[in-house]
């Protein structure tokens, strides 16, 4: 049967219609009970304003706010906890690894970067201004993670053993400028004394010495910036040391690196300066049957040695899952370093995005209230796309899953758990997936002074138009 509409529906339809058409702004007004004095005229065009964006974003937080207060869930005070957790941002995505060294531009150490996509940094300034142009777009107050083939020595050669606190002064004083934490990394890959694949494990006393010292000088770089900063240095060892194929002896490579990492960390530095953190992995390009300095060996060493252990999410069985690994290891060393990169079917190192692993590694970290003895720093290097985007979409990616996290009910997820009601605990973890924390994010960002999710990437297109892009 087909119904028809009557006058008097009509008119009772026409209030209704009225107010959908009506400017959003004016409805919001007059929600909030009075109009505001001074507010500027919607735009000729009939569009919002900016104030119009604006107030939407604090409407639609106010509206999610609301939702999460009934899980239990303080919107504000997550936030607050967001804006406490510094992330280190690693320099080396600005120009894919080549530092300034002047030397042949090949990496090694098993290390690989793809793409040719122009405007990387040729410089310290160059790579300076870009990652400014990228901190600009990241909400919260980060840190920048340095490689020693970042010096600056003014063209002369200065061997990686005579590195001095001075050759990175350039670094330091713009840190300082812009209110940055720094953390450092010793560069045992792409070198002559590295080309057989091996450093501080190497049987050539000579090659193993040389390296020992390059480690040391930079413990003092990385103490001196902390000193000067105020913020300790997390120095960070890594080293590509291993075979390719089968080893006939795998003992007495790894009773040298011992030696050579207890020669490296025999001078005592203040740990309000400098932090030591020495990091594993299961295998690289060129040593896909044995690496030196596996997980149970820097595991071994850190709970021996008192050193902070670094996991990188890249550096395991593609099947294995750091976040499986943070409760574990964090029962037998005092501090972490996770290194969060997106490995696809190896260390490929892409961009981090949030994906499910992303995700459950924030979930470790605020669970299990481990954000006081954990380290976060990104490690990814991508030539293929735009690079200045490249360390924001990271870092943002970063950050949302842990303010995901810090919106989690956590408390009443751990008390089904306990009275074994494990459905309950699945539908409440499903139930999160459509909680609104876009609008919780985009408040965030405002609060922040940074653009929302939708805005950021017109600033990056206008700096590669009239930066990178010209180069």
């Amino acid at each position: 049967m087909r119904l028809r509409a009557t006058r008097s529906d009509s008119k009772r339809a026409e209030p209704r219609l009225r107010r959908a058409r009506e400017n959003p702004l004016s409805r919001l007004d007059r929600d909030r009970g009075a109009r505001q004095p001074g507010r500027p005229a919607e735009s000729p065009q009939g569009g919002w304003s900016i104030l119009d964006c604006i107030l939407s974003a604090q409407q639609a937080y106010a509206l999610a706010r609301e939702r999460y207060a009934g899980l239990g869930v303080d919107c504000d005070s997550a936030l607050q906890a967001l804006s406490s957790i510094p992330l280190s941002i690693h320099c080396w995505q600005g120009d894919d690894i080549r530092g300034f060294e002047g030397g042949t531009g090949e990496v090694g150490g098993g290390l690989a970067v793809t793409g040719n996509y122009p405007g990387q940094a040729r410089s310290p300034s160059e790579l300076r201004m870009d990652f400014e142009s990228a901190l600009s777009l990241i909400p919260g107050r980060h840190r920048f993670n340095l490689h020693a083939i970042y010096a600056e020595t003014d063209g002369r050669r200065i061997g990686r053993d005579e590195l001095q606190p001075e050759h990175f002064s350039g670094w330091c004083d713009w840190a300082r400028d812009r209110n940055l934490g720094l953390d450092f990394n010793p560069t045992f890959f792409a070198h002559p004394m590295a080309a057989d694949g091996f450093t501080l494990a190497h049987s050539d006393p000579g090659i193993r010495q040389f390296w020992v010292e390059h480690a040391k000088a930079c413990r003092r770089i990385g103490a001196s910036f902390g000193k000067a900063l105020g913020t300790p240095c997390l120095t960070n060892v890594w080293i590509p040391d291993g075979y390719k194929d089968l080893p006939a002896d795998r003992r007495t490579p790894r009773e040298r690196l011992v030696e050579a990492l207890d020669a490296v960390f025999s001078e005592p530095l203040d740990p309000q300066h400098n932090i030591d953190a020495v990091e594993c992995k299961l295998f690289g390009l060129g040593s896909e049957c044995y690496v030196v300095g596996s997980h149970e060996f820097y595991l071994g060493y850190a709970a021996s040695r008192g050193t902070v252990l670094c996991l990188d999410a890249g550096h395991f069985h593609p099947t294995e899952v750091v976040s499986d690994k943070i409760s574990s290891v964090l029962l037998w060393v005092d501090r972490l370093l996770l290194h969060v990169s997106r490995g696809v079917r190896w260390d490929s190192d892409h961009v981090v995005l949030v994906s499910d692993e992303l995700r459950e590694i924030a979930k470790e970290l605020v669970r299990g209230r481990y954000m006081s003895r954990v380290h976060i720093g990104l490690d990814f290097f991508d030539a293929s796309i735009n690079r200045v985007a490249a360390w924001v979409i990271g870092a943002r990616a970063m950050l949302k899953a842990l303010l995901m996290a810090l919106l989690e009910p956590s408390a009443g997820l751990r008390r089904m758990e306990q009275d074994g009601d494990f459905t309950g605990r699945l539908a409440l973890l499903e139930q999160m997936l459509t909680m609104p924390f876009g609008a919780v994010w985009d408040h965030y960002c405002e609060m922040r002074g940074v653009p929302q999710e939708s805005a950021w990437l017109d600033q990056v297109r206008a700096y590669e138009e009239s930066v990178t892009g010209r180069r």
